[in-house]
């Protein structure tokens, strides 16, 4: 079995080292892993004149690119810790992101700042921070930096990046992962989803959220894979790249699932397609089942979060796939299903999902309090809802602060939405408690039809009451034309509860 041999994220890519072998593919170009070592160290020298310096936080906000992981790599080479934000955040989400982070420097992509009527010094005035601008003419002085190679970090304990949480609920959260943590988490996924060294995978979720980053760029590189990077998700360019580059591993969210399950009901084939991942949020089992039967992919669901590197649990891709399930936990991983005092509960039994191994962040950046609360008696403290069968394989049935409470008795969103998903004419749903006098919350449902398909609520509650038992029926169903999602096609509720 091949070894891992790096502990720090800057030398991630030279625990297999073929210099000739093509490290990522991007719009024509091959980039390879001689020439990946190369730009990595012309960009951690131009950062180092640059002033970044150990300890130093640096944001990134950049689209899906190589110089991503330029930068990315070139700054904790430093010893400096990485910020990855999502290109989309406003001026106002900026500010508090450099205040909370106490960051020093901004390396931003100059296409974004035009998007956003922003320039490099109005960013620096306004955030108070070093603006560096991603640009040709970043590039070229990148191309002309010294070559050095160095690695400032002495411990693969200290902390490499902060990634900070949705903020479904609150304020954003910086959780500190360190070396050791991604590292581990990604030879951790190369293992449970059985990657090989000839494998070609693709990176079309955004690089800045570490689902992206540690399955779709720590994984290949680690283990001395190919690189296949996606700009954005359009179904006709992720479906010709799929083909074209002869991916054998993917991993998407339900929401791509879902867009490619309408666009490929033509018969389009994938031969060297060898495992589809789903992650970032619950796949429905309707989807899960369209998935295989409409377009034939391979796919298996797995489970992750933030402070945890992310990944935790894969259904096996050569052995026992359950669907709904999210699988086992991966080698080195210890779970628990945990009732209110930590106690363990018995399979089939619902409790918070637990979770301890050396993927585990070391807690959130100025927030003991929060810190101490989440990793309490040395387990994190997911705040998902799950269950185990008599084979071990886990169950989210959803997130503690999402579950209804109706006259007493509990009801999970997740079970009326897999019962909604089924109804030929829905094809998006979600489910939410709302405050009710009488019972102190009951149960709303918001709706997006299939195109093209005209459904009522009186069919839709006829269709459930053969399901589900009454005290989880809806008492109001809301049709939309879409439903609000995050980055990574997460269903913000929160902005569904404040409507």
């Amino acid at each position: 079995m091949r070894e891992k041999n790096v502990t720090t994220v800057g030398q991630i890519y030279k625990n297999n080292y073929s210099a000739d072998k093509p490290a990522i593919l991007f719009k024509g170009e091959v980039i390879t892993y001689a020439q990946l070592d190369d730009r990595v160290m012309a960009f951690a020298n131009l950062l180092k004149s640059k002033g970044v310096a150990s300890g130093d936080k640096v944001i990134l906000n950049t689209v899906n690119s190589p110089e991503f992981v330029y930068i990315y790599l070139g700054t904790v080479r430093n010893a400096a810790i990485i910020v990855p934000i999502n290109p989309m955040l406003t001026l106002e989400e900026m500010k508090y992101i450099a205040s909370d982070s106490k960051a020093k420097f901004l390396v931003m992509h100059e296409g974004i700042m035009m998007k956003q009527g922003l320039t490099p010094d109005v960013l620096s005035e306004a955030l108070g921070i070093t603006v560096i601008p991603i640009g040709e003419s970043l590039i070229a002085e990148a191309s002309s930096a010294s070559r050095d190679d160095y690695d400032m970090v002495a411990d693969g304990g200290e902390v490499s990046t902060f990634l900070y949480t949705s903020g479904t609920t609150g304020q954003p959260k910086a959780a500190m992962l360190t070396h050791d943590n991604l590292v581990t988490n990604a030879w951790q996924c190369v293992v449970n989803l059985e990657a090989r060294e000839d494998d070609v995978l693709m990176c079309v979720l955004p690089m800045f959220h570490v689902f992206a980053f540690t399955t779709c760029i720590l994984l290949p590189l680690i283990d001395g894979e190919t690189i296949d990077i996606v700009e954005s998700f359009t179904p006709k360019t992720v479906i010709s790249e799929l083909i074209e580059k002869q991916v054998s591993l993917f991993l998407g969210v339900p929401a791509m699932y879902m867009i490619l399950v309408e666009a490929g009901k033509k018969d389009i084939k994938f031969p060297k397609l060898r495992t589809a991942v789903c992650g970032g949020s619950a796949l429905p089992v309707e989807i899960y089942n369209q998935v295989r039967e409409t377009i034939g992919l391979p796919i298996i669901e797995g489970y992750g979060l933030t402070e945890a590197s992310p990944a935790c649990f894969f259904n096996p891709p050569s052995g026992t796939q359950k669907p709904g399930s999210i699988g086992k936990a991966m080698t080195g991983i210890d779970y628990r299903i945990g009732d209110e005092n930590d106690e363990d509960m018995p399979p089939g039994e619902v409790g918070e999902l637990l979770l301890k191994g050396p993927n585990i962040m070391l807690g959130y950046y100025g927030r003991e309090a929060e810190t101490a609360e989440t990793l309490r008696n040395g387990w994190l403290h997911t705040g998902d809802l799950a269950k185990k069968d008599e084979d071990g394989y886990v169950y989210i049935v959803d997130r503690k602060k999402d579950m209804i409470i109706v006259s007493g008795l509990n009801v999970y969103p997740r079970e009326v939405e897999e019962a909604l998903y089924k109804h030929p004419k829905i094809k998006d749903a979600a489910v939410i408690g709302v405050q009710d006098g009488l019972r102190g919350e009951k149960v709303m449902a918001y709706i997006v039809p299939k195109e093209g398909e005209e459904v009522h609520s009186k069919e839709i509650l006829r269709w459930l009451k053969e399901r589900l038992a009454a005290y989880k029926i809806p008492r109001h169903i809301e049709f939309k034309e879409d439903l609000p999602r995050n980055s990574t096609g997460k269903i913000m509720k929160r902005m569904l509860r404040e409507e």
